[in-house]
């Protein structure tokens, strides 16, 4: 499995028989995402920032919503997260969570609370977390933290937080390093590469550089 961050919440998660692309972001938000191919798209909200489809080529099958599907052999859940922050932009969230390559990962989208005991339960047994750390419309450092700790991930990867890239207005990377005990000077990594074999045994968060 190899994983690559595109910025904001855009990832492409790919196996050799099959690849995903998550939250392709609009031009404005200020990366420069080139046109990716893949056999699937989830989008977790309609906002602009998180579903511009046409930088996914390949006639994917786009996923917008709750609900189970399979494609290519890979089993994606749909979980429904309501928005709680009254002046949301974003009205809905679907998280998500990919059983690809005897791996399970989890796309939070841009969930803004922390969920119900019930909730978290439907996260059970998470590999690989992606989870928003930036605030504005997402949770923040502290909350991320909270969350990583009643999942309890084996890899944790921040995204949708402010780099020099971005032209929204979201906490830095090193607030969230900084909670979860961390040097702020990580060394970040163009791409993850992985097997359920490589898993850690305790919560390990690695930072990914943005691909252009």
């Amino acid at each position: 499995m190899e994983i690559v961050w595109y910025g904001h919440s855009c990832f492409r998660l790919r196996t050799r028989g099959a690849a995903a692309v998550t939250d392709p972001c609009a031009k404005q938000v200020g990366y420069n995402i080139p046109r990716l191919r893949a056999d699937m798209v989830t989008v977790s909200s309609e906002h602009q920032d998180y579903c511009n489809l046409s930088l996914v080529q390949g006639s994917p099958v786009v996923i917008n919503g709750p609900g189970e599907y399979e494609v290519k052999g890979i089993f994606i859940t749909g979980i429904a997260a309501r928005m709680k922050k009254k002046d949301a932009q974003i009205q809905r969230n679907t998280i998500y969570v990919f059983d690809f390559d005897a791996l399970t990962i989890c796309h939070l989208g841009s969930i803004d609370h922390v969920p119900s005991q019930a909730q978290i339960q439907a996260l059970a047994d998470i590999d690989v977390l992606l989870i928003p750390v930036g605030a504005a419309t997402t949770i923040n450092a502290n909350q991320a933290a909270e969350m990583i700790g009643l999942i309890q991930p084996k890899i944790v990867i921040p995204m949708h937080y402010g780099t020099k890239a971005i032209n929204l207005r979201l906490d830095p990377l090193g607030r969230f390093l900084k909670e979860m005990g961390l040097p702020a000077d990580t060394s970040p990594r163009d791409s993850l590469e992985i097997t359920h074999n490589d898993l850690p045994a305790e919560t390990q968060v690695i930072v990914l550089n943005y691909r252009e």
